[in-house]
C-alpha cells in the first residue's frame, strides 16, 4: 500500500483543505452532506484515513471542483511522458 505521507498524497490532502476552505464550508458542514461524522473529514484531511476514488469524487462534487484538481501535477506529467516515449510515431512495436 502506498504511503499517506508521500508528496502526491500530501498534495491531495492539501487540496482537500484548500477546496473546502474556498467553498466556505466547515468540516462539520461537509460531513453533514456526506452523512459522516466530522471526524471523518478531519481524518481524510490529515491523512489519518485514506481517501478512495469514490470518496474523492464525493468531495469534488461538494466543493464543485474537477476530480483531477486533487491529483498532483507531477504525477500527471510523468504519466504523459511515459505514454509518449513508449511508442514512437503512435505505432505499437510488432510482436
Amino acid at each position: 500500500m502506498k504511503s499517506r505521507q508521500g508528496p502526491a498524497y500530501q498534495h491531495l490532502r492539501t487540496r482537500l483543505v484548500e477546496a473546502r476552505q474556498a467553498s466556505g464550508l466547515t468540516q462539520s458542514q461537509v460531513a453533514e452532506q456526506l452523512r459522516k461524522p466530522q471526524s471523518y473529514v478531519s481524518k481524510c484531511e490529515t491523512g489519518e484515513r485514506r481517501v478512495d476514488v469514490v470518496e474523492l469524487a464525493q468531495f469534488a462534487q461538494i466543493y464543485a471542483q474537477p476530480l483531477d484538481s486533487f491529483v498532483a501535477l507531477q504525477a500527471r506529467r510523468r504519466r504523459g511522458r511515459t505514454r509518449s516515449t513508449r511508442y514512437s510515431a503512435g505505432r505499437r512495436p510488432s510482436r
